[in-house]
């Protein structure tokens, strides 16, 4: 079984105050490099994401470089080629995603070149809408 994390439940299982904190940790601990996967831009995400946090969750750039280190220990990073890339986008086009749910499809399409059984996410109905493929691997912790 292959597992892929969105940056939904990276972010919420590195954050304690987080309300999926907990589901989230307990997934991400389970995990391994050899079974489970994360997008090369969820890493971006994951830095944008908590040091710009209110107040003292926000993280100082060397704490969040500390956790994309450990990221990357514990899970494989997929990222996209230029035409991948491309593809993703177009397919996100057409199904009409737009906006920022663009970057969830993204991250679904590296899911699916990592051949994963299971994305895990806190954004359901974003994963929905990246067709069937996506949809019927998507999953909350």
């Amino acid at each position: 079984m292959r597992i892929f994390f969105d940056t939904s439940v990276l972010v919420a299982a590195a954050l304690v105050q987080s309300v999926h904190h907990q589901r989230s940790l307990a997934l991400y601990l389970e995990a391994d490099r050899r079974h489970a996967y994360c997008a090369a831009h969820s890493l971006a995400e994951v830095y944008a994401t908590v040091t710009r946090l209110p107040g003292n969750q926000r993280m100082a750039c060397d704490q969040a470089l500390l956790l994309l280190d450990n990221l990357r220990d514990r899970l494989t990073c997929v990222a996209l080629e230029p035409d991948e890339y491309y593809a993703a986008v177009s397919a996100a086009a057409a199904a009409g995603i737009i906006g920022g749910t663009v970057y969830d499809a993204l991250i679904a399409h590296c899911a699916l070149k990592a051949a994963a059984t299971t994305i895990y996410t806190w954004n359901i109905d974003h994963f929905q809408r990246c067709g069937p493929e996506v949809a019927k691997r998507a999953r909350t912790p």
